[in-house]
């Protein structure tokens, strides 16, 4: 049987896709290698999500082409859907397959001539592999909005829930072979079940993933405030399940209303605002993880200076910040552009606010006891555990072990993390 090497680029979702590749592959029989040279078909599951890493696709594509004279090579993930011209004239032999299509993937392999899919029908299959203690299971893909900056909306063309059942086995499945933390991965995971009538919903597959037996936490994966404003009592009741993380990924992306609305996105600050202060005050210790892009067209000084203002007020626990970066066919990329001297002065000055509020949120906990899941080896024969509400605390102790509970003193905290040891 023939011999595959998957290459993944980008999100969770993006590595959901691979585990389904994988999942498809296996039960053909086929083997993984870990290195190119030693396959005879080769997958790159690409991003394209900014600028930066589309070259560096650009680059990987290149470099992987030279082995398509004798091995079969695949350029998959959202670069083959939302810039298939691009990825063809650097690799004019590869075959195509786009994140809506990884279904497909047995399709293109067993191919003689070369496959460009770059659509599929209703998501169906759902992972039955994973790595280490996670294991990341995707609800849906594509998503309800239209966001003039994003491409992953031209990749992803449409919100595809997968079936509540296969999320359910899946899960299963990866709790009976050791994992202790179910990601539940999306674009938008609280869009969940909008294509299939609005009957189920994201607090419905949580509960019926908790229900599950076993020791093992839920993280549940990005959303958007308009989709969360839509299901939010029922959100805030299902996070309080003790096999929960108290955690909410909730991008905001500006704090000004002028830019979000040039953003498409449907919410005001004030709404949002409100999502926060009623998810915290029915769970104290909710992590709040946001989202900020700095520098979108039509972003003057008073809104960039909005934005650093929410970020002091609301002081989340954790900013992914970015600068913006044009991206092709995008309704944001044909708007008047700020000067990227601009927009790095502005990243310089978000990312020291941010630093800043993390920090100072994290050395709360410095002398506390946490109780701590690990769930990833670190460095130096460290362990990386999280708290409840999904903090990643680093455990120096050679004795700590992967999938067990804990009780940890936290003795040091950085903007980024916590660090402890056993108690």
């Amino acid at each position: 049987m023939k011999n595959v090497y998957i290459e993944t680029y980008g999100c969770a979702l993006n590595k959901a896709d691979t585990f389904i590749m994988e999942t498809l592959l296996e039960k053909e029989g086929y083997k993984f290698v870990e290195k190119p040279e030693d396959a005879d078909i080769i997958i790159l599951n690409t991003c394209v999500v900014r600028l930066e890493t589309e070259e560096r696709m650009k680059q990987r594509i290149k470099e992987l082409n030279k082995f398509s004279s004798n091995k079969k090579f695949i350029v998959a993930g959202c670069m083959s859907s939302a810039e298939p011209a691009t990825v063809l004239s650097i690799a004019p032999n590869a075959s195509l397959v786009g994140p809506q299509a990884v279904e497909r993937i047995l399709e293109v392999i067993k191919s003689s001539e070369r496959k460009i899919i770059l659509d599929g029908d209703k998501a169906s299959v759902t992972p039955r592999l994973f790595e280490g203690k996670i294991a990341i299971i995707p609800l849906a893909d594509g998503c309800a909005g239209n966001c003039s900056f994003c491409i992953t909306k031209l990749a992803r063309r449409k919100l595809r829930s997968y079936p509540l059942r296969e999320i359910v086995e899946s899960a299963k499945y990866a709790v009976l072979n050791g994992a202790k933390e179910i990601e539940l991965t999306g674009q938008d995971t609280a869009a969940y079940g909008l294509d299939l009538g609005g009957t189920i919903r994201l607090p419905d597959v949580v509960s019926k993933v908790a229900e599950i037996d076993g020791d093992f936490m839920i993280r549940i994966g990005m959303m958007t405030p308009e989709q969360a404003m839509r299901i939010l009592d029922d959100l805030i009741e299902v996070l309080k399940n003790p096999k929960v993380y108290k955690f909410i990924h909730l991008p905001v992306q500006s704090g000004d209303d002028r830019v979000l609305k040039l953003m498409n996105r449907k919410y005001t600050v004030d709404e949002y605002r409100q999502i926060v202060t009623e998810i915290r005050n029915k769970i104290p210790f909710v992590n709040i993880t946001t989202d900020i892009i700095i520098g979108h067209p039509g972003e003057d000084e008073e809104a960039f200076n909005n934005t650093i203002l929410l970020m002091k007020e609301l002081r989340f626990e954790r900013v992914h910040l970015a600068m913006y970066s044009i991206r092709p066919n995008t309704k944001s990329a044909s708007l008047p552009q700020i000067p990227d001297s601009i927009k790095k002065k502005r990243m310089h000055i978000a990312n020291k606010v941010y630093e800043d509020v993390a920090y100072s949120v994290h050395n709360e906990y410095v002398g506390t006891i946490s109780r701590v899941i690990t769930t990833e080896l670190g460095r130096k024969g460290s362990v990386i555990g999280r708290t409840i509400n999904y903090i990643p605390v680093v455990i120096k102790n050679e004795n700590a072990q992967l999938g067990k509970w804990y009780n940890v003193k936290i003795t040091e905290a950085s903007f980024y993390d916590l660090r402890g040891v056993l108690v």
